[in-house]
């Protein structure tokens, strides 16, 4: 079970006074070792604004978000919340870069700083998976992606939320 610390704080003294109450409050849901897959992608200005202004028909008309979107759901590892397959999280930034003279650009000349707005693609997989299946997807993003040198984050071990607990544990754990 988790314990969440609550503090309290009584203002209106010279200084607040605060001191941590530890409470045990259930969680209703299973948490799940993990581990994080996150891809910086690029995409069109349109694109960019489309989804700025909440139009998620745009992720349809890009097509190298298409062909990742693709590979999240050919890869069954990926994006596995229990009952939810495929889950993946995104926003929109940009990524800013100065191609060196031996670089083979998609965007941008040598010595030139260059900006490209950005879809961030983050997913997440069982951090008991086996390494070879890990690089087997993560080669498989390398060779869709549009970028000499794509940015690929990839985490180890953290928890995340899961699936929600069956309602026999929620009503012993209220007891």
């Amino acid at each position: 079970m988790l314990v969440m610390i609550i503090t309290i704080c009584q203002h209106g003294m010279q200084q607040p006074v605060c001191e941590p109450i530890r409470k045990r409050i259930p969680l209703k849901i299973e948490m799940k070792a993990v581990r994080k897959l996150r891809v910086h992608w690029p995409i069109a200005s349109e694109t960019f604004i489309r989804l700025a202004d909440g139009d998620a028909e745009a992720l349809k008309d890009e097509a190298g978000i298409v062909a990742l979107l693709q590979a999240l759901v050919e890869s069954p590892a990926l994006g596995d919340f229990g009952n939810y397959r495929h889950v993946f999280e995104s926003s929109l930034g940009f990524e800013g870069f100065t191609c060196m003279e031996a670089a083979n650009p998609t965007l941008g000349e040598a010595g030139q700083p260059t900006i490209s707005p950005t879809f961030v693609f983050t997913t997440y997989f069982d951090a008991a998976l086996d390494d070879a299946d890990v690089e087997l997807f993560v080669q498989h993003i390398v060779d869709i992606h549009p970028w000499e040198v794509p940015v690929i984050e990839l985490t180890g071990p953290i928890s995340v939320s899961n699936t929600a607990l069956p309602a026999v544990f929620e009503s012993q754990a209220a007891s």
